[in-house]
């Protein structure tokens, strides 16, 4: 064989090794796809951006005293259901904003499991603590 053919087919090795390389990084799954548990307590991204519904609800009575109602009034004003975690001191909107399935549990600590695209929960289920 002679110097050239051992060079194209080193090229060729060298190309099909790097095609299967890139083709098997673009078949893996973002971290951010990878199922995770999230444990907190569901308010509404207003107040879970202060971390606590006292702020509101001493500024505007109309909040009403409770947490529940709180997180009512809030989602009237535009804010989103969102689980605080209050051990990282942040919060992540709830995707599915479906009144059955996040409303009953509004001020409860519940723990959720779903996968995390940026700061939005996708959930799979939800459950209280």
């Amino acid at each position: 064989m002679s110097i050239e053919m051992k060079g194209h087919r080193n090229l060729l090795v060298i190309g099909i090794l790097t095609f299967c390389t890139i083709a098997g990084w673009a078949g893996k799954k973002p971290q951010s796809a990878d199922m995770q548990t999230f444990s907190g307590e569901i308010m509404d991204t207003l107040c879970a951006a202060n971390g606590s519904h006292q702020q509101m609800m001493q500024q505007m009575k109309s909040m009403g005293s409770d947490k529940a109602t709180c997180i009512k009034q809030c989602l009237l004003l535009g804010a989103k259901y969102a689980v605080y975690d209050d051990a990282k001191h942040t919060f992540y909107r709830i995707d599915d904003q479906s009144k059955d399935k996040v409303e009953p549990l509004a001020g409860q600590r519940v723990k959720i499991t779903g996968t995390l695209d940026k700061k939005t929960i996708k959930v799979s289920d939800i459950k209280p603590e």
